[in-house]
């Protein structure tokens, strides 16, 4: 890909298959055998890690990192590094022009006419001859009418009362200054476009200028996410991993039990920096825990380093976020090509609750909020204290219950 853009996008999928080239040699397996534990091809996990290809979804990324057991930091950069090379491969390379329109057939622009053009000695007209007339007829026409409204709106002499009666019919007065001008009365003749004194439009500030793109389901490791779902185990399937949490949650109707992480990819639209001042909670609807059953979608997972991210208590009055593992308070800023990716962890030991996040942003002269939710709808986390749990054993075919 050649020119500034294009370099940029190339830039970003060098700094990514190198983290996952690196990810890969440190954990001492081979291409067969990650790829065997991933469920994808040798060549493709070859064709990701040396930079010839970029996967479409996170997700692979993601499986891959964890079982090369990267850390919360490296697995926040490699997301970071991902939705750069995925932004850079797209894009056409600046400066890059589009391809000349082939002389096409359609009639020649025609000017306003001043004079009919001179008959083509031919027996009989050829259909684009037939239309390039027809467009000289149609343009005349508009200039008479044109010539008509300017008659009718132009001001009369004042021994001529019932000529500027006239023109009062076909098209109201249009200058402010006059104090008594005529009103207009219904006429079936066709009104021309007033002439105003021009005025500023109200500035349109468009679009936020970022984005932000929402996982309503992020695994710390697959034993932390639990739902809760108004089924007996017979009819639910077995476990979700996260690339499929949103599509197994829906079939379902599950709700996330006790905790929910929810990922937010944060990028600007452009190169200016914007400003994210402040991310905070806002309770839609709190009531009693849903009477569900438990359901986890992983047993027997090893301790995970804690996940940068901010905590928030939804039973209390007023929640608020407060990061925890490291996580620094806000502003941030990010841009096109610098990116945030932030974790919500939301707690709740008392209430099924309804919730939503707000962002503040600035950029320049600009500023706004942007609500945060799941694709239009709240998202929503209950408390599973006293429910009945189900796991489901790796080598199992069905739901089995939790004991304790």
């Amino acid at each position: 890909m050649s020119g500034e853009t294009g370099s940029t996008g190339a830039e970003g999928a060098t700094e990514f298959s190198q983290l996952l080239s690196g990810l890969k040699e440190r954990s001492g397996l081979s291409y067969g055998t990650l790829a065997k534990r991933l469920h994808m091809s040798t060549s493709t996990l070859h064709r990701y890690c040396n930079g010839t290809a970029v996967p479409n979804e996170f997700s692979p990324v993601e499986r891959l990192a964890r079982a090369c057991r990267a850390t919360p930091d490296e697995l926040v950069e490699l997301h970071r590094q991902w939705i750069l090379a995925d932004a850079g491969r797209g894009r056409r390379p600046a400066g890059a022009l589009a391809p000349e329109p082939e002389p096409a057939s359609a009639p020649e622009p025609v000017a306003a006419p001043v004079a009919a053009p001179e008959p083509e000695p031919a027996p009989a007209p050829t259909a684009s001859r037939r239309r390039r007339r027809a467009l000289i007829a149609s343009a005349a026409a508009v200039v008479v009418l044109a010539a008509a409204v300017v008659l009718a709106v132009r001001p009369t002499p004042k021994g001529d009362g019932g000529a500027a009666e006239a023109a009062a019919t076909v098209a109201p007065a249009t200058d402010p200054t006059t104090p008594d001008a005529p009103a207009a009365t219904p006429s079936s003749a066709p009104a021309p476009t007033p002439t105003a004194t021009p005025t500023t439009p109200e500035p349109d500030d468009g679009p936020a200028p970022l984005t932000v793109r929402t996982r309503p389901y992020a695994y710390s490791d697959p034993c932390s996410q639990h739902f809760l779902v108004r089924r007996e185990p017979g009819q639910v399937g077995p476990p979700a991993a996260e690339s499929d949490a949103r599509r197994w949650a829906g079939e379902y109707g599950a709700v996330s039990s006790d905790e929910q992480m929810v990922a937010l990819t944060v990028q600007g639209t452009g190169a200016e920096t914007v400003v994210l001042e402040a991310l905070h909670v806002r309770v839609v609807s709190k009531s009693a825990p849903l009477a569900w059953n438990d359901y986890a979608m992983g047993v027997g997972c090893g301790g995970v380093a804690d996940t940068k991210s901010f905590e928030v208590d939804l039973d209390r009055g007023s929640p608020a976020l407060a990061p925890g593992h490291g996580q620094r308070a806000f502003p941030y800023t990010v841009s096109e090509s610098d990116p945030e990716v932030f974790y919500v962890i939301a707690h709740t030991k008392a209430h099924d609750v309804r919730w939503e996040l707000t962002l503040d942003w600035s950029s320049g002269g600009r500023h706004g909020t942007l609500r945060i939710d799941d694709s239009g709808t709240s998202f929503r986390t209950s408390a599973a204290t006293g429910r009945p749990g189900y796991d489901y054993p790796p080598g199992a075919s069905r739901w089995s219950k939790r004991s304790g």
